[in-house]
């Protein structure tokens, strides 16, 4: 699913323009990257966390060519879902796979 569809989507259950979801989901997606930037993490119950996590310094290998080279300290974002999204999603395939 695209960004695309995630707008058509909201837009055709909110009733909202797609033009107005689209100001809408790119706010929120520009604030939690912004908060994430400040060094915020973000909480949304029922669904997740977003947070900023540090990786050390160290060596690392390039694997085309097996070279060891240095990989400087840096911040990844990194997301953990809730329980009730695991919950949901669990729910969700196990009924796609009886279906089948």
């Amino acid at each position: 699913m695209t960004k695309a569809d995630i707008v058509e989507k909201v837009a055709a259950g909110t009733g909202l323009t797609k033009l107005e979801t689209e100001a809408i989901i790119e706010g929120f997606l520009n604030t939690v990257i912004q908060s994430l930037r400040n060094g915020n993490g973000i909480e949304i119950r029922g669904f997740g966390s977003y947070r900023v996590k540090k990786k050390n310094a160290r060596y690392a290998r390039n694997p085309r060519t097996g070279e060891k080279v240095f990989v400087d300290e840096h911040y990844v974002p990194v997301f953990k879902f809730s329980k009730d999204f695991k919950s949901a999603v669990d729910r969700g395939m196990k009924e796609l796979n009886k279906e089948n």
